[in-house]
C-alpha cells in the first residue's frame, strides 16, 4: 500500500456519514487499526442498523443533528462520504479546527497496491456508461480490473480487495474530486462539462474547478474536442489526447466512416488503428460512441491492444435507464432514459430520435432548461411535464416551442406514472418515441431515479397489454 498500514493504527477517525460510502470506509480503517468514530444526523432504523453492523466490529456511532455538528474530541482525521457540503456544521468545525477533511476516493489512493492503475473518468453525463465499457475492454485484453466509485463499488473495498486488481476503471463524481487531495490517476477522462450541482458547488465555475482536478500532475489527460471546457481543462496537462466524432488529427481517437480509430497510441500518427465498429456500440447514438472512444483512450493508454477495443465494446451490456428501449405499442417506441438527471443528458436522448414526445420534470438542480428546449424545440411532437419544477419546463416550452403540446400532470405521487405514459400516448403518432428522459433528478417523487424508470417500464407493458393498443 502506498501509505503504510501502520499510520493508521491508533488513528482517531471520525467518518462522516452512513450511507453508501461511509459503511466501507469505517470497516476499513477498522481492519488497520483505526480507532472509527463514524457520525450520521439521521437517526432512523436504516441508519440504526447500519450502526449496529459497525459497532459489532468495534466503531463508535453517533446519530443525530447533535451528533453532526462537529468532530468527537481528539479526532486527528475526518474521512467525508462525498454527498456532504462544505458548509455542513461538522466539516466547518473540523476545518476551523485545522483537521485534515479528505474523501473515500483519496483515503482509497492512499491505501492503493503499488503498482495498481488508475483510470478515472468524470464529466456531467456519461460517466457510468464510460467506466462499464472500459471495465468490459479491459477484461477483453486479460486484465483483473473492475469498475468502481459512483458506479456503485466502493472504490475502498477495491483497494483492499484480496487478491488484488491491476486496474481499476474509477468514475468519480464532482463531490469525490472535491475532497480528493493527492488524487493522480494514470490516466483520467473529462467527459463533458455542463451545468449541473451547482447548489452544491456555489456556481458553474467552483464545479468545473471540481471536475479539472482530475487532471492532476502527472495524469495523461484525455478530453472531448467538441467540449470547450473540458479543452480548456486539459490545456495545462503535461500529456493529453483528444477524442470526438470527427476524423481524429495527430494525438486523437474519432471517426472514419464506420470506425472508431486512434491515431494517438500509435508508432506513427499518420496511419490510425482501427478500433471498432459503429455497430459495436450500443445503444448506437452520437453521445454514446464518445463514451465508447473516451473509454478506448483510457484502454489504450493502459496499454490495451487495438483488437481488445472492439471485442469490449461488443461484450458490454448497457446500463438500465440510459436509452434503453421498453417496447413499441401502436407504432410508437417508449424509451426509458430516466438516469438523465440534467438538461445536459436529456438533450443527447432527445437528439438521437427524429420525432420525440417527452416526459420530463423532476428536481433541476439549479439548472437551466432554456438552451436544452431552444435546442430541441423541432424534434418535439409533445411534452408530458411531472414533478416539482415542471413549471420552470413549462416556461421554458412556451417561450422556445409555443408550438408544443404540453400536458402538465399536478399529482406528486410515484403512482402517476400510468397517467403520464396515457397522455403521453395520446399526443404520439407512429414512429414517434416517446421518451422519459427527465432533465432533473426524481428525488421529489421517487426513492431514486431506477425507481422512477421502472415506474414509466411498468406503466409502458401496462398499456402495450390493454385491449385495443
Amino acid at each position: 500500500m502506498n501509505q503504510a498500514a501502520a499510520d493508521w493504527s491508533g488513528a482517531r477517525v471520525c467518518v462522516a456519514g452512513l450511507g453508501v460510502s461511509g459503511p466501507p470506509v469505517a470497516r476499513a480503517l477498522l481492519a488497520l487499526g483505526a480507532q472509527v468514530t463514524v457520525v450520521d444526523g439521521r437517526d432512523d432504523d436504516t441508519n440504526r442498523a447500519r450502526a449496529a453492523e459497525l459497532e459489532r466490529l468495534g466503531a463508535r456511532v453517533l446519530l443525530g443533528s447533535a451528533a453532526a455538528s462537529a468532530p468527537p474530541e481528539g479526532t486527528g482525521t475526518v474521512v467525508t462520504s462525498p454527498g456532504w457540503r462544505p458548509d455542513a456544521p461538522l466539516l466547518r468545525a473540523a476545518a476551523a479546527a485545522g483537521l485534515p477533511v479528505i474523501g473515500d476516493v483519496e483515503l482509497a489512493w492512499r491505501l492503493r497496491p503499488s503498482g495498481q492503475q488508475w483510470l478515472a473518468v468524470t464529466g456531467t453525463n456519461g460517466k457510468t456508461t464510460t467506466v462499464k465499457m472500459l471495465e468490459s475492454i479491459l477484461l477483453a485484453a486479460g486484465r483483473r480490473a473492475l469498475a468502481v466509485g459512483n458506479v456503485g463499488t466502493s472504490v475502498v473495498e477495491a483497494v483492499t480487495a484480496r487478491p488484488g486488481y491491476d486496474v481499476l476503471a474509477v468514475e468519480l463524481s464532482s463531490f469525490q474530486l472535491h475532497w480528493s487531495s493527492s488524487l493522480a490517476p494514470d490516466a483520467a477522462a473529462v467527459l463533458n462539462i455542463a451545468p449541473d450541482h451547482l447548489d452544491w458547488h456555489g456556481g458553474m465555475d467552483a464545479y468545473a474547478q471540481a471536475k479539472g482536478k482530475v487532471y492532476a500532475p502527472g495524469t495523461l489527460a484525455v478530453y472531448n474536442t467538441a467540449d470547450p471546457r473540458t479543452v480548456r481543462l486539459a490545456q495545462g496537462a503535461e500529456r493529453r489526447v483528444g477524442f470526438g466524432l470527427a476524423v481524429p488529427a495527430p494525438g486523437e481517437l474519432g471517426v472514419v466512416e464506420d470506425l472508431l480509430v486512434d491515431r494517438a497510441f500509435v508508432a506513427d500518427p499518420a496511419h490510425a488503428a482501427e478500433l471498432a465498429r459503429l455497430e459495436d456500440v450500443r445503444p448506437l447514438a452520437p453521445h454514446n460512441v464518445a463514451n465508447a472512444l473516451a473509454a478506448a483512450a483510457l484502454a489504450r493508454a493502459a496499454g490495451v491492444p487495438a483488437e481488445a477495443v472492439g471485442a469490449g465494446l461488443r461484450a458490454f451490456a448497457p446500463e438500465p435507464h440510459r436509452m434503453a428501449p421498453v417496447a413499441t405499442v401502436a407504432e410508437v417506441g417508449y424509451v426509458n432514459d430516466s438516469k438523465a438527471t440534467n438538461p445536459h443528458a436529456a438533450e443527447a436522448a432527445l437528439r438521437s430520435y427524429p420525432s420525440v414526445v417527452w416526459i420530463a420534470g423532476g428536481l433541476l438542480k439549479g439548472a437551466d432548461v432554456g438552451e436544452l428546449v431552444r435546442g430541441t424545440a423541432h424534434l418535439l411532437r409533445g411534452a408530458v411535464l411531472l414533478g416539482a419544477d415542471r413549471a420552470r419546463i413549462a416556461a421554458a416550452l412556451a417561450e422556445h416551442a409555443p408550438g408544443v403540446p404540453v400536458v402538465d400532470i399536478a399529482r406528486t405521487d410515484p403512482e402517476v406514472m400510468p397517467e403520464v405514459v396515457a397522455a403521453a400516448a395520446k399526443l404520439a403518432r407512429p414512429g414517434d418515441t416517446v421518451l422519459l428522459s427527465p432533465a432533473a433528478a426524481s428525488l421529489d417523487m421517487f426513492r431514486d431515479y431506477p425507481a422512477r424508470g421502472d415506474a414509466f417500464a411498468a406503466a409502458v407493458l401496462a398499456l402495450a397489454d390493454t385491449p385495443g393498443e
